[in-house]
């Protein structure tokens, strides 16, 4: 059986010169590959008491929904700015160039209760990082974050520092 790293096809200097661009859509496209990752993000879990599932748009809705299916938890989605119908709360954060806005719905967690966050891959942590304040904002305990990929390089990781945080893959570089 191959490793689930043998399933994420790198793209050197894109998308620009001397980066590796991890394509998590090679995992996607093979069915073999697609239930390694989850049943590895999901094994991240074990032993972990959690109320609801969070994922972060839009690869963290691929991997955070059949988690929460296989949990029998709820799911919460983390949306870009104006695509959530009922009252939301929002956060900013920065980008590399510029900044982003992500909302979640005012009443999709309640007070106390333990909240794992799904995304496929943590760079900078500046999405998840706003995704675990607005959760917090709104009364939720984070017990766990797991994401697919790290790029240890950039240092996301230091901004959830307060967080239980685990990968399933790790790449030194960015």
């Amino acid at each position: 059986m191959k490793k689930i790293e043998e399933y994420v096809r790198s793209i050197p200097d894109f998308p620009e010169p001397g980066i590796i661009f991890r394509d998590v859509t090679s995992i996607l496209q093979d069915p073999d590959g697609l239930q390694l990752a989850i049943d590895s993000m999901q094994e991240c879990l074990k032993g972990v008491d959690v109320d609801v599932v969070v994922g972060a748009e839009s690869r963290g809705f691929i991997f955070g929904v059949p988690i929460a299916y296989n949990l029998h938890k709820p799911f919460v989605p983390v949306r870009k700015k104006g695509k959530l119908p009922c009252e939301t709360i929002s956060r900013s954060y920065d980008l590399e160039y510029g900044s982003a806005t992500i909302e979640m719905h005012k009443d999709s967690i309640r007070p106390g209760q333990k909240v794992v966050v799904i995304d496929d891959l943590i760079a900078t942590g500046g999405t998840i990082e706003a995704a675990c304040k607005m959760i917090e904002e709104l009364g939720g305990e984070i017990v766990k974050i797991v994401f697919l990929m790290e790029l240890a390089g950039l240092k996301g990781r230091e901004k959830l520092s307060k967080y239980d945080v685990e990968s399933v893959i790790c790449y030194e570089g960015k």
